[in-house]
Order: structure tokens, then sequence, then C-alpha cells
């Protein structure tokens, strides 16, 4: 079978050449025809099938693959968002390059003879860390987000003026596949409500890409979301899943847009998971009759997603109601593309729905990705986080009467350390806590370098300890992801709140702000000649584990830590993501095969947060577990 892949490869790509509708796209025009309620192109009428797709949860090599998935499923179009935040993770340093060349991405897409609806943001929410706002603006603790805040714009206004650019070359009109970009996202979901933000993204757009590109608002379909969504001049859409109805959706859409296209800009085939939830599932039935429901109508429709990916790294986003609730590494979303872009059942089924309004490409769908299920791999334990602080915090501790936030310390993801003496002796237990729920998002908390417990947002906001006067106290703040949606998106990180010893505040802290993401890319612990620990005595607390395996063809797997309670994983010094197999539902995480190594061992770094198992190994696997109940 391996053997004829290469056929069956060419095959595809000969196929797809000659059934592609659009090869190369010619400059011409895009609009809105209000008389015949439709898009035009060309000055004939247009109507999009559309899916999403995020290029940054997905591995580059894959890139092409996913498009032409999509369009052999009978897509026209994809939608594409771009996080600001993924490319200028310092401030005025911009990152365009491999696995963030969207430029790239999009000539790709053109190439598979699909056009583009762009969602450039500045917010796009997509359960991506903060929304896709950078994390460095939140250094000024009084900026107002998504609005007219002058320092806000200011900050918009030099991030547009290096993306637009790189955009209207793109563009429909200059021979490009982009036929329509988002003025920012669900906009009438937030409190602020403030049109003269939006005018202002407005005039900033048009002035970059001209006054013919078309834009258009998302939101909910509520009448109170699109009054504070909307504004004149931009074409207002709505967004929708399988448990709403079709025909009273799109008449709140008409409520705004009398006449004209009507557009379901998400409509939700599938969902995002959260840690301590069970796997989402939206039944194909349910997406493929509302699909069909919406096309006889001549809808034009965005399935959202068509497929999610990963949240690498600490990528991930959260939402807040009632309690934080951070999403999961993987992002399948039970999307018609699987996490690593396998076809699913509902893939095959919406084509088939699809099929009845347009002509679907004739030919086989690329097949799934090779998997391989490398096996069992024994790690040892390296030693507690604590020990490493020359390695992992080589600028030294920052002193503070109070502690200070990840933000105020400039150090935006993963890990900051928080050290102090216990200003007396405990001989009966006192509660560690902050009155004001100011741990966030979670604390591993060590006396004198012995493990005691945690503190976690929302849950857990006490711990009690012992310790005499002079003893050093530790806490690990792990930032599990900013929140993306809603009111709370002034998510600071770390110790946000003063802590305090019973009655007593505690104060005088020194801060290490931990860089792990650079030291075990640059080879740790492995390049270090040391001697692991001996792994049999259980570790409780942050420690590293590390071990190797070899992969004669480097091909997709997944790596499972059970029996591991809570950590990060790194492969080849890629940050693969996060893992809590204690809550669940997520047990596997994807590692696409471009990080593995095939003529030498490949590194795999292990922090458990709270305790390994006895015997620790890591096992490889050719399937997902996401969702061990169902």
């Amino acid at each position: 079978m391996a053997a004829r892949l290469p056929g069956m490869a060419l095959a595809v790509s000969l196929l797809l050449l000659l059934n592609r509708e659009v090869r190369s796209f010619k400059s011409g025009s895009f609009t809105i025809d209000y008389e015949r309620n439709c898009f035009s192109k060309d000055g004939y009428c247009f109507r999009y099938i559309s899916g999403s797709i995020h290029y940054f949860r997905v591995p580059h090599i894959y890139w092409k693959d996913r498009l032409q998935k999509m369009y052999m499923a009978g897509l026209n179009a994809i939608q594409v968002y771009i996080p600001w935040n993924y490319h200028e993770i310092t401030p005025g340093e911009y990152d365009f390059s491999k696995s963030k060349d969207v430029e790239y991405f999009l000539s790709l897409a053109q190439e598979m003879g699909l056009f583009v609806i762009l969602r450039p943001g500045p917010y796009i929410c997509a359960e991506w860390e903060l929304g896709g706002l950078p994390a460095w603006l939140l250094q000024s603790s009084t900026i107002s987000l998504r609005s007219s805040d002058p320092d806000y714009l200011a900050a918009v206004d030099k991030w547009f003026a290096v993306l637009l650019p790189k955009m209207k070359p793109l563009m429909y009109q200059n021979g490009g596949p982009i036929i329509s970009f988002q003025v920012e996202n669900e906009y009438g979901s937030y409190f602020t409500c403030d049109y003269n933000y939006l005018r202002h993204l407005r005039e900033v757009m048009r002035s970059f890409l001209g006054e013919d590109v078309l834009l258009f608002t998302t939101d909910g379909n509520r009448v109170q979301e699109l009054n504070c969504g909307t504004l004149q001049g931009i074409y207002a859409t709505i967004d929708f899943g399988t448990t709403d109805d079709v025909n009273s959706s799109f008449r709140i859409q008409r409520q705004f847009e009398p006449e004209g296209p009507l557009v379901n800009s998400e409509f939700y085939v599938g969902w995002l998971d959260y840690w301590g939830v069970e796997h989402s599932i939206i039944p194909t039935g349910n997406a493929t009759k509302m699909l069909e429901e919406m096309l006889q109508l001549g809808a034009n429709v965005n399935m959202y997603m068509f497929e999610g990916g990963t949240n690498f790294g600490f990528w991930n986003g959260a939402d807040y109601n009632a309690k934080y609730r951070p999403i999961t590494t993987s992002y399948d979303y039970n999307a018609p593309l699987s996490e690593a872009g396998d076809p699913t059942e509902k893939f095959y089924a919406l084509r088939d729905v699809i099929r009845k309004f347009r002509d679907v490409p004739v030919g086989p769908v690329p097949p799934p990705t090779v998997k391989f299920a490398y096996g069992s791999v024994p790690v040892t334990k390296y030693g507690a986080l604590l020990d490493f602080l020359n390695v992992l915090a080589p600028g030294g501790a920052v002193t503070s009467t109070y502690p200070l936030t990840f933000e105020q310390m400039q150090q935006y993801y993963g890990f900051l350390l928080y050290r102090t003496l216990l200003p007396q002796t405990i001989e009966k237990p006192l509660p560690l806590m902050s009155s004001l729920n100011g741990v966030h998002d979670r604390g591993y908390v060590l006396v004198n370098r012995v493990y005691k417990g945690l503190l976690e947002r929302d849950n857990i906001l006490a711990l009690n300890i012992t310790g005499s006067k002079g003893d050093t106290l530790d806490i690990v703040v792990e930032n599990m992801g900013r929140i993306n949606f809603g009111s709370c998106l002034l998510d600071f990180k770390g110790l946000v709140k003063n802590l305090s010893l019973a009655s007593t505040e505690l104060t005088i802290w020194s801060m290490f702000s931990l860089a792990i993401d650079d030291a075990v890319g640059k080879g740790w612990p492995h390049s270090i000649q040391q001697e692991g620990e001996d792994s049999t005595v259980q570790a409780h607390g942050p420690t590293f584990y590390y071990g190797t395996f070899e992969s004669p063809r480097a091909q997709d797997t997944y790596i499972r830590l059970q029996n591991w309670v809570k950590g990060q994983v790194w492969i080849n010094g890629f940050n693969v993501g996060r893992y809590w197999t204690d809550r669940g539902p997520q047990e596997t995480l994807y590692v696409p095969k471009n990080i593995l190594n095939e003529n030498s061992p490949n590194n795999v770094t292990v922090l458990e947060l709270e305790r390994a198992p006895s015997e620790p190994s890591v096992v490889f696997l050719d399937y997902a577990i996401l969702n061990p109940k169902g």
C-alpha cells in the first residue's frame, strides 16, 4: 500500500488540475448586488460554500494537503483568521516566515482554486490566546481593548500598517484569492459597543485596501448583538449552529440588511473542548440537514471549523462563564477533517449535500496521513524545576514588595516563579490564600522545596501549610491561556492580587521569568551530560523528565501520558502542548511528522507539574484518544 501512495498522489494532483474551476484568478470585481440579493463576481451572481481553516493550527507541511481535501469536498472558498499575537510576539518584531507565512498559505489556496474570506481582526476570538490580541498590550493595566482608546488604536494602526499592505496584492481585484475582509469579530457580543472604534477600523482598512474592498461584520443571530456589531457601509452577516432555526435567524439578518446575500459566516458543524468536560460532538445528521436547508434558500455558508487543528505550545484560549475554563490542546472541533487532517464520516456526508447544489470535483479525496505507533518510551527523572533556575531564568530575579504579574514581568506565556520567605513559624497549619481569587491560573506551592499542593483559580482558593520562620515559599504559577471571548479580556496572569498567610500579608517577593521554551528549544536537558535521578523515587511538584526514541521513518503519531497528572511536552525542542490526563477529556497529543528526526534520536522532554507515575514512560500511538468515555 505504501509503495502505491506516490502514484495515488500524482493521480489526485492530475484530477485536481483537470477539475479545478479556478486555476488562477484574473483581476476583476467582487461586490454586493442588492437587486439580485447575491454577491457579484465580475458581474455574475456568486455564492460561496466555504470552510474555516487556521494556518496557525496546522503544520505548514500539511497546508496543501488540507486545502486539497477542502477543495475535493466541493468548497469554493475558505475562511481564514490572522492572529496578531502570532506574528508580533514582541512589540515591533514581526514574523511572517515558515509556519507564519500567511501570504504563502493564501497563495496555496489560490493554487487549489479556493477563494478566501479573510478575517484580519485585530480581535479574532478563535478560542486563541487573548482572542489573537498580543499580551503585551496588557502592560498598561488601564488599557481598554476593542475600543477607541488611543493607546489601543495606536497599536492596532501600527499592526495594520504592516499586515494590510501584504494582503492588498492578494485581493481578487488585484488577481488574488481574497474576496472580502471582516471588520473585527462578533463585536456585538462585547460590552463596549463603541461605534467610533468600528468607524476607525473601517477607514483604516479602506485606506490600505482601497475603496472597492468588500467589508463585512459577523455577529450572533440576536438583534442586540447586531445593534452593537454593525455599522453603515459594512455588510452585516450572522452566525449560528444546528440548534437554531434557519428562517428566523436569517430574518434577523434581514432586519439589518433588507437586501443582499444571505450569509451564515460561522455555521457550527462542530464545537470546541474544555479541560474537564466531555468531548464535544455535533451529530453529522444535524449538520447536513441544516446545511441543505440553508443552501436551498440560496444562502452563502461558511462551516466553522472545516478543520480545527491543534493549539500547540501555549496558544490555547479560555472562556469565563461563572468560572475560568481553559481550552484543550486539541482543537479537533469534531470537524469534517480531523485534528490530523483526515476525512471523517461528516466530511463525506457534507460533500454529498454540497454536490446537490454545485459540481463537486471528480476523483478520490487525498488519503489520511500515515500514522505510526512508536510504542512505549521510558523517561528518566532529570530533576526538580527549582534545581535549574540558572538555566531557566538566566536573567535572575526581579524583587518587589508585592508580586508582579506576568505582564509586568514581560513574561507573557508559560510559567513564572514567585519566591518569598515565611514571616513566622507555623506549627499548626495556616491557610495560604488570596481572598480576591488572585492566582491566575494555577499555583504549585513548595515550602523549602517540598511540594505542598496547589492553588487554582476559581477552584482552590486556599492551601494549608506549615513551616519555620525564614523558610522559602515558592509558587510556580502557570498561565493556562488568556480569556478569548466576552467581557473579561483584561485577563492578567500570575499573582494578580496579594497573598496572605492567614491574616498576615506576604511581602518582599522575588520573581523569576522561566524561559523553558527557549532552554528546551536549544536542546536542554538532553544536551547536558548529567546522570538522571532515580525515577523509582516518586517526585511531587514541578519536575522534568527526559527520554529518547528512534523513528527510522518519520510519520504522524500521538503521544499519550497515561497515569501522569498535568504538564507540558516537548519533542525535539518543539512545544507539543499541554496534557491534563487527570482531568481529560483529551488523552493524546497530536505529533506531526515534521518535528521528528529520521537519522538521529528524538528527544522527549516532559514537565510534570504535580505527580509522575512510579515507573515513568510515555507511549506513541497511531490513533487519537480525545474522548475516552465516548
